[in-house]
Order: structure tokens, then C-alpha cells, then sequence
């Protein structure tokens, strides 16, 4: 069941003229922020990701209680949730609404066109049709990309680099998300100089995808790379362990497949990007508009490696790689 939590965490310090602040009170108006997560409140990334966001807010002056109010909703991954809360929160017009990934950014402008949008990751918006450029998005969002196309070749570089055995490598990927077929065919373009053949499994229901990999890994030498997409995200503990129970190296776009058992991993510190999408939220609620504020893409990368699962599968970590390694799970 999905739910509706306020943040309440930020402290406001005391006015050393109380009468004037008093009337300084009366006259500020509390702004709205909608926030819509395809996640559960439970969720631990979530939670760091959004406690990020509330401290970006608090450093540009927004106090909870006081001159803002957050109205946040966990709609999970399952696509009706995310449209009736994205319809409702549009409903309540708030000043502007911070959602992360494609399944809430689309559901937010079919439900309007006028309130703002924020979004902390998005793989392709242009080609999702939710801006019309990066330098100028031109409507009601705006925010940040989960990555940029060529870091997709450098998923496959990382499988050869931990596991050069491999010479055969299937891409889990979602092709109901313009970022699917993208994401594959950056890397088609460099699987040939590393001697590498490449296929796609396309995600579409669990028994497919679990027939799927188990065909894949009747032959030696296979390796997996798992593109990002809301279907992926959904089986986060699935697939690490569809990897272990079939023996195949496997590269992911974020941490906790990691650390739910998955070997290694590359892609945007994602709490960064929730803090850095506050202060696009601080400058629309100054006054700016959405249309104008560019589009950027990730600063931060993450490498993140699990020894456990480099061991369970007869991987020798090399030193450099080792070495480049942000965060190790041993």
C-alpha cells in the first residue's frame, strides 16, 4: 500500500528581533513541494537519496513547517500507482514537484503541462519527449541526467576488465523505455574492438527473463550487462541472484544491485544528483522558470565491487581496478 510521509527534519534558528520577525512570518507565503519516488518508504537508497534533497533545501534557507511544506508520495514501481499519485499531486498545483526516473515524469506531464518539474534522473528526456533540448528543456521540467549514452560502453569494458574470459555478453535491457535499445547499441558499437559478441534479452515478465539468462549461460564464456530502466529497478534482488544461480559475471548501473549480491557496478552517485536537484527546486521557487534552466549531466561517478561475489564466481580482482574502486563489498 502506497503512502504519504512529510519530512519533517530541518530546525529554523531563532530571530533576534522577534516582533520583526513575527510580521516577516505573517507575510511569507509556505511553498508546496510535491515529491513522487517510484520506490516504498521502507527503501534505504530512497531514503538517503531524499534526505539529500531536504538538506540541499535547507542550506538554500527552506524550513519545513515554516516557509515550505513537503508532500511526499511513495508510489512504488507499479505504473497505476505512479499515475494516480502523479494526478494528484498535479491536482493540488503545488509550486513545483520533484520526481525521479521516466515512469513519474511522464505520468506528471500528462497530468499537466503548467506545474514544475524537477527530476534528479532521467536516462533520455529529449528522446523521451519531456524537454525539448538540454540547453533549453522549453517546457515545465528540468533536472538532471542518470547518465550519458557513452557510459554505456564502459559497462563493457569493466566485465572484460574483471572477467576477460568473457567473450559472449547478453544486455538485459527494457525496450518500453526510448533508453533500451540506446543503451545496447553503444554497446554493439564497441563490443567488436574488445572481441566480444553481444545480444539482447529484452525484459518483459519475470519466466521470460529467467528462461532467458538460463539459455544465455548454456554456452561458456557469457557475461551480463543489465541497462538502466524502471524494469530493472523493479528487480533489483532478482537479478543479481538469476547471476549467481547461473554462474555469469554482471555488470549494473547502480549500487544496490551490488549490494544485493551483484559483482560490480558504474554510474551516477545518485544521492548527489538529489542534492543537486534542490537547488533547481530553490531557484524555480526564486522566481526562474523550469523551460530555462538546462539540463545537466552527472559530476559524480560510483564504482562500487563485491569481493564476495568476485570470489563466488573464481574472479581475481586486478589491483587497478581494485585500486579505481569507490566503495568494496567484502
Amino acid at each position: 500500500m502506497t503512502s504519504r510521509r512529510e519530512f519533517i527534519t530541518l530546525l529554523g534558528g531563532a530571530a533576534a528581533a522577534w516582533p520583526i520577525a513575527a510580521r516577516a512570518q505573517q507575510r511569507e507565503r509556505t511553498r508546496l513541494v510535491g515529491v513522487l519516488l517510484p520506490g516504498s518508504a521502507d527503501d534505504l537508497q530512497y531514503q538517503a537519496r531524499v534526505g539529500a534533497f531536504l538538506q540541499g533545501m535547507q542550506e538554500s534557507g527552506w524550513i519545513i513547517g515554516r516557509n515550505i511544506r513537503i508532500d511526499t508520495r511513495w508510489a512504488t514501481t507499479n505504473a497505476a500507482d505512479i499515475r494516480r499519485h502523479a494526478t494528484e499531486l498535479a491536482a493540488l498545483a503545488p509550486d513545483v514537484i520533484l520526481a525521479y526516473g521516466a515512469s513519474t515524469v511522464g505520468a506528471l506531464l500528462q497530468a499537466s503541462r503548467t506545474v514544475p518539474i524537477v527530476f534528479p534522473g532521467v536516462v533520455d528526456p529529449v528522446g523521451a519527449g519531456f524537454i525539448d533540448s538540454l540547453a533549453r528543456p522549453g517546457g515545465n521540467a528540468t533536472g538532471f541526467l542518470l547518465f550519458e549514452y557513452g557510459l554505456s560502453g564502459k559497462w563493457l569494458e569493466l566485465l572484460k576488465q574483471i572477467a576477460p574470459g568473457v567473450t559472449r555478453v547478453a544486455v538485459l535491457r527494457d525496450l518500453a523505455t526510448p533508453s533500451g535499445p540506446a543503451q545496447f547499441g553503444v554497446i554493439q558499437a564497441v563490443a567488436p574492438s574488445l572481441r566480444v559478441e553481444v545480444s539482447p534479452i529484452n525484459m518483459r515478465d519475470i519466466p521470460e527473463l529467467e528462461q532467458a539468462v538460463a539459455v544465455f549461460a548454456r554456452a561458456s564464456g557469457g557475461g551480463l550487462i543489465v541497462a538502466g530502466s524502471n524494469l530493472a529497478e523493479r528487480n533489483r534482488d532478482l537479478i543479481p541472484e538469476l547471476a549467481a544461480r547461473h554462474k555469469l559475471p554482471t555488470v549494473y548501473y547502480e549500487r544496490p544491485f551490488v549490494a544485493a549480491g551483484g559483482l560490480i557496478s558504474y554510474g551516477p552517485d545518485f544521492v548527489d544528483q538529489f542534492r543537486q536537484a534542490a537547488g533547481y527546486v530553490d531557484r524555480i521557487l526564486k522566481g526562474e522558470k523550469p523551460g530555462d534552466l538546462p539540463v545537466q549531466a552527472p559530476t559524480k561517478y560510483d564504482l562500487v565491487l563485491n569481493l564476495k561475489t568476485a570470489k563466488a564466481l573464481g574472479l581475481e580482482v586486478p589491483p587497478t581496478l581494485l585500486a579505481r574502486a569507490d566503495e568494496v563489498i567484502e
